[in-house]
């Protein structure tokens, strides 16, 4: 403990002018919550809403090489949906929720050695990532129900996209750090790069010009070179000293203490979306059964549901650094006022569009196909299903806000419980013979049992400032916000 008396820690505090990372930590912790969600969320929605422009102008432009590329899509998107999420969801918000609990704690150089073991534990996963699809990828999707050419077309893309595994997650490692500032401003730019991505997947995918038809493997190797432009601006932006923390690079020391205030919250939520994924990968197999045109319906539908959860990750991230740094700050009430007003924002904005889509649904399908059996099989999907992922919403958000709070189990046994459902309820369906609006049935029932699996968790559990935290620092900041208030 410093021998120098706290007032006079307090008035050097307060003579001090802040700096503009330490007015974005003040602002997180004291700002009125619904206001400041909606602040941060804004930047996320509109760099996901970048995001969702390209998967719809992908699936477009892949669906004019036919359905057999539709179909290789839909056996393929499983898989790039487990790296984009455990990347840029799950342990991208172990990195935010570790930073913005060090911050909380008024801990800047432990949040700037975190950044450091967090790039390392990126850059390693990539590589994990990269050699398991090259080795194992064509086997997995053939385990997924894919054959023929709408396998040829997946393994296509999968050898490109794979191949380069270390890029997408060593760029949502980078904006994990950002985020776990309360920076969710840059991630905004993704937007400038979109069109980039739009294009080169398009000219490279269909051909233009001189530039020949690539197919499966263009339109992957458009995603890779814009996210590679994205890496070199948030890099710079980072490594100038604009975040507020810098990345220690020079005589780095790995420290188990820091990568495991990391991977205690990134590693646990990767299960999430690898029981996701691995939920929507038996749907897949067990809907390939009914044909090609009933995969590549329910490819379309899997891709609204990718947008969606896109724009339902755009509430949950803002909530991390809220929650991180009110955890770290020790406003336990405050966090979970949070966490419940993220949920509901969720829930209402993943809810009004799909009941649109629901009543509506040639609005989206007609963008990507004009095979009448795949409209018609799209069409009861839809109806099925899209009325509850709202409660997708509900669960997404929940899920981020408790890894700001590094209380990510129950979200987890959430998806272990909706993956459980579908693998049972499902076998018990094939068995009987039962026609494929039952699946369908069966994947909105999923959807509700996440949602509500996960609220229960929030309100059943007690949260508390993890262990890894300055206490001493936890205690100072807490000390002068008592103070300001009087």
């Amino acid at each position: 403990m410093s021998d120098v008396p706290a007032d006079k820690i307090a008035t050097d505090a307060e003579k001090r002018p802040p700096s503009s990372s330490q007015a974005r930590v003040k602002a997180l912790l004291e700002g009125p919550i619904l206001q400041t969600l909606l602040g941060l969320a804004w930047p996320n929605a509109i760099a996901f809403s970048a995001g969702t422009l390209v998967a719809v102008a992908e699936t477009y432009y892949i669906g004019r090489l036919g359905v057999d590329a539709l179909a290789g899509l839909a056996l393929i998107f499983p898989c790039v949906m487990l790296t984009m999420s455990m990347s840029g969801g799950a342990m991208a918000g172990g990195v935010a929720s570790a930073i913005a609990r060090a911050l909380g704690a008024d801990d800047r150089d432990r949040a700037a050695t975190l950044a450091t073991h967090a790039l390392l534990i990126g850059i390693s996963l990539g590589v994990v990532f990269m050699l398991g699809m090259l080795m194992f990828g064509p086997s997995l999707l053939k385990s997924l129900g894919g054959k023929g050419h709408a396998l040829a077309q997946a393994v296509a893309y999968s050898h490109v996209y794979f191949g380069g595994a270390v890029i997408p997650w060593l760029l949502n490692t980078m904006a994990g750090i950002l985020r776990g500032t309360g920076n969710m401003k840059l991630p905004s730019l993704m937007i400038l790069n979109s069109a980039c991505q739009i294009v080169l997947g398009g000219v490279l995918g269909l051909g233009f010009g001189p530039v020949p038809q690539l197919g499966m493997h263009g339109v992957a190797a458009g995603t890779l070179i814009a996210y590679s432009i994205n890496i070199a601006v948030i890099g710079w932006y980072l490594f100038t000293g604009r975040a507020g923390i810098v990345p220690k690079l020079r005589g780095l020391h790995v420290q188990s203490a820091m990568l495991l205030d990391i991977l205690k919250v990134g590693a646990v939520a990767c299960f999430s979306p690898l029981q996701s994924v691995l939920t929507t990968g038996v749907l897949t197999h067990l809907l390939a059964v009914f044909g090609t045109a009933a995969l590549a319906a329910y490819g379309i539908g899997a891709r609204l549901e990718y947008v969606l959860i896109s724009i339902a990750f755009s509430v949950g991230v803002a909530s991390v650094p809220m929650m991180g740094i009110a955890i770290g700050a020790e406003r336990i009430s405050r966090a979970k006022r949070i966490a419940w007003t993220a949920g509901f924002v969720a829930f209402i904005v993943i809810g009004l569009p799909t009941g649109l889509i629901a009543m509506l649904p040639d609005l989206w399908i007609n963008i990507f196909t004009e095979d009448s059996i795949v409209r018609a099989i799209g069409r009861e999907y839809l109806a099925t299903v899209a009325p509850f992922y709202a409660f997708l919403g509900l669960g997404s958000s929940i899920y981020f806000s408790s890894q700001g709070a590094a209380k990510v189990l129950g979200p987890v046994l959430a998806q272990t419980a909706r993956l459980l459902l579908i693998v049972l309820g499902g076998w018990w369906l094939s068995r009987q013979g039962a026609p494929v609006a039952r699946f369908f049935d069966l994947a909105a029932v999923s959807m509700v049992v996440l949602g509500v699996w996960s609220s229960a968790s929030i309100a059943l559990s007690h949260w508390a400032k993890p262990k890894g935290c300055s206490e001493n620092n936890t205690s100072r900041l807490h000390w002068l916000t008592r103070r300001r208030h009087g």
